[in-house]
């Protein structure tokens, strides 16, 4: 299974607690076909205090979301898009479907 989507790009969740939030992929995990996207899927965690004295924690953080459920954005028709590859090689590109060229 090919990953089209890489670190940094803008997607928008397409299904789950978080449908139609947008944010950037901080990472993903290709071998559980899994990726965190920001302020998407949040998770809290209770921290103890680890020294005498000191106070615990709450720690909220990105939790991991099925690359299915989310869609690479697009700024001209403002939602998420299905996405394919053009070209061969060097001149590979990711387009929209919907921009993609008749062939």
């Amino acid at each position: 299974m090919k990953f089209l989507l890489k670190q940094g790009d803008l997607v928008q969740v397409i299904a789950g607690k978080d449908k139609g939030k947008t944010g950037k992929i901080l990472k993903k995990k290709k071998k559980k076909n899994r990726v965190f996207v920001e302020g998407a899927s949040i998770q809290q965690k209770h921290q103890k205090p680890t020294q005498q004295g000191s106070k615990g924690k709450i720690i909220k953080k990105e939790g991991p979301i099925h690359y299915s459920n989310v869609l690479l954005y697009s700024d001209k028709s403002k939602k998420g898009e299905r996405i394919c590859t053009v070209g061969e090689g060097k001149n590979k590109k990711r387009v929209f479907i919907s921009e993609k060229p008749a062939a």
